[in-house]
Order: C-alpha cells, then structure tokens, then sequence
C-alpha cells in the first residue's frame, strides 16, 4: 500500500504512521485524512501489528491544524458533511480501534492536530509540544470531537477555557491537566512511545482489544460501562489467549501470545 502523505514503518510487533507533509506543518486535509483511515485499517487487520504509534514528520509539528484553505468557502451543509465525514472515517475510528494507537506529539498540535492527538488511546509529548484548539479565532469551533473529548480528558472547565480562549498550552501544563500522559525530551519520544508499545505487546492482544472496548463504553450515552465490562470479561473465558495466560502463571512462566 502506497501514501502521499504519510510514511509506515514495522519494528517489533509496533507499526509507526508518520503525517508527512512538513512543508505545511502536516496540516491536515482530505487526502491526509483519507491515506490515515487506510492505513489504520489495514494495521488493524494485520495480525503482527499489535501497537500503532502516530507522530509528525519532523521537529516542528505533530499536526499544526486542519488545511483551512480547503473549507474556508464552504456553507453550512458543507461544514456539517466534513465534521460528520472526519469524525466517521479517521476520530472515531482511531478511538473505537481494537489495537492501541499511542500519540507522539512531537511539537505543535493545533486544531485537528490536538483532536487526532486525543482521539489516540494515550499521549506522549516532547518538550518543546504546543497544544490548543484556536478554532473560535477563525470563527468556527473544534469539529472533529474537540469539545468532546478535550472535555473527557481535563474536565469542562479546561475545555471550556482553552477552547473560548483559543489559546496554547505547554507540554508541562497539558501532563499537568491530564491531556497527555508523559513528557520527555525531543530525542527519546519516539523511543519512549516505543518502551510503551512494548509492555502492551507482552500481553493478550484479545484482552487488549476487551479492555479498550470496556473502557470506551463508560464514555458512550446510552451504554453501561460496568455492563460491558461484565460482558467482555466473559467472553474471555475459554478462549486460547485466556488460557496461554492462566497456564503460564500457574506454571511460573511468561505467556506466549
């Protein structure tokens, strides 16, 4: 499978996506948007890729927004159909995958930048990261599930304050607040997400897959996290993960998945 605008690369089990179009700070648009849907799914359907980690080509940028030119005429029909089309097709998508997907914010993430950066299971970020949704200084509003999600991970009142305002954060404030989980130097954040990647891809990828669906149903309307849990702790039981898993520790080794 070929790309425009993005870069893949396999090491150990871990698939590396890499947004590149530097010259525009990886803004993303259409194409992008598309090649990434692409290439989650096929990761997805991969049996020897159990981890996903999404960055931005370098120094400068994860994603330093959406690539306001291609909508900047657009009406309201139009502004609903991309919001609705983007979130099916690559947000929702990435949050609902059965396979981790670990962000490596690698400078700035702006807009749809800091929405795709949210919608990933977690959140690494170099020092020198810059996040915000600056999107109401446009005259629009976050639309890719910013004010859903942004809310979820720092409560109301950071969202409500980082989106009126339209403002940056640093990395440091953003690990603070509880929007990214790690921050470390430039130069080890693709190593650093690579460390994590590793310890997933030591367990079951099925109960990997279970926990992200349990989980995600305590943020869903209408959904009983704590029944879904019931459920999907289950339908663990007899499958050949479950008892690679249990066989091992009762005979004192590591599981073999």
């Amino acid at each position: 499978m070929s790309f425009k605008n993005i870069l893949l690369d396999d090491t150990s089990q871990v698939r590396l996506i890499t947004i590149n179009r530097p010259s525009q700070l990886n803004a993303l648009n259409t194409e992008t948007i598309q090649e990434l849907s692409r290439a989650l799914m096929e990761a997805e359907k991969e049996r020897d890729v159990r981890v996903i980690i999404l960055t931005g080509s370098g120094e400068k940028a994860f994603v330093a927004g959406a690539d306001i030119k291609e909508f900047a005429a657009y009406d309201k029909d139009a502004g609903r159909h991309l919001a609705a089309h983007g979130q099916k097709i690559l947000f929702d998508l990435i949050e609902s995958l059965g396979k981790p997907v670990i962000a490596a914010v690698n400078g700035f993430a702006l807009g749809g930048g800091l929405e795709l950066a949210m919608s990933c299971h977690f959140r690494l970020a170099s020092e020198n990261a810059r996040m915000g949704l600056p999107e109401v200084s446009l005259g629009v509003i976050p639309g890719y599930g910013g004010t859903q999600r942004l809310a979820q991970l720092v409560g109301k009142g950071k969202a409500i304050e980082m989106i009126t305002t339209a403002a940056m954060v640093s990395a440091q404030d953003a690990l603070t607040w509880g929007l990214v989980n790690y921050v470390v130097p430039q130069g080890e954040l693709l190593e650093s997400a690579a460390k994590y990647a590793a310890m997933i891809c030591r367990n079951s990828p099925m109960a990997v897959s279970a926990a992200i669906r349990a989980v995600n149903a305590g943020y869903k309307d209408g959904v009983n996290g704590y029944v879904k849990e019931v459920e999907e702790f289950g339908n663990c039981f007899g499958e050949p993960e479950f008892m690679e898993g249990t066989a091992a520790f009762m005979e004192k080794r590591k599981a073999s998945f």
